[in-house]
């Protein structure tokens, strides 16, 4: 087995291993960054006070996994996100050390021809690095497009229903008594629901309605940009 696969394989299982312990958060910080704080939005007459407020929202936000879909939540996206790692950490160590091990040989075979000292330069390790992380991004954007596609539209559908049931609260403090128990009745039922569970195959037939192939390598050039720029 070449040293280039072996370093690939690592990698791979590497990326795999830490995606698996860090992704919860991952979720967490698109969650918190994603959700309303207690105070921002006005409170209709009959509302909790800021204290029981507070411990709502941090029941509702800052532990999702209290209540179903229990871990399951933490962990919605996870089976692309790891074939992008596994891909992305694969691809990337497989291309730096075969272009390394390329250009190591050349640099031998110049030194024999009395050409340098042997060594690589420290341009060239640049050069290898950007090249390999270049090509990682052009064989895993889609992964990736995939991946942001299901956790945003699951933080979406968050809104959507934070939303109705701001609508409902405010029609509560202006209704009758008459339409008060209606109201939260349709309230309750709305608490109980949970955002619809969106698959691989729905973002992946989302992502080519909108966009056709080209969708799956929206943000390309930024992301390519990033790496000389990280070097």
């Amino acid at each position: 087995m070449s040293s280039a696969l072996v370093n690939g394989l690592a990698g791979a299982g590497g990326g795999i291993i830490a995606q698996i312990i860090t992704y919860p958060l991952q979720t967490f910080r698109c969650l918190m960054s994603d959700v309303a704080r207690p105070g921002e939005h006005p409170a209709a007459d009959g509302e909790v006070n800021e204290e029981e407020e507070g411990f709502e929202w941090r029941h509702q936000h800052l532990y999702p996994f209290s209540d179903a879909p229990g871990w399951s939540g933490l962990y919605s996206g996870l089976t692309p996100s790891l074939a992008g790692t596994a891909a992305s950490q694969g691809i990337y160590y497989y291309f730096y050390q075969l272009l390394k091990n390329r250009v190591e040989e050349l640099e031998v075979a110049r030194c024999k021809k009395g050409l340098g000292d042997g060594t690589v330069g420290m341009l060239s390790w640049l050069g290898i690095a950007a090249v390999a992380g270049s090509i990682n991004v052009l064989l895993t954007n889609p992964i990736w497009v995939l991946v942001t596609r299901m956790q945003t539209h699951t933080q979406a559908e968050r809104k959507i229903l934070e939303s109705k049931k701001e609508l409902l609260l405010r029609e509560v403090s202006r209704a009758n008594s008459m339409e008060v128990s209606v109201l939260k009745d349709r309230l309750a039922k709305l608490e109980s629901e949970k955002p619809r569970p969106f698959g691989t195959i729905q973002a992946i037939q989302e992502v080519y309605r909108e966009s056709g192939i080209r969708g799956f390598w929206k943000g390309l050039v930024p992301t390519l940009i990033m790496i000389y720029y990280s070097l």
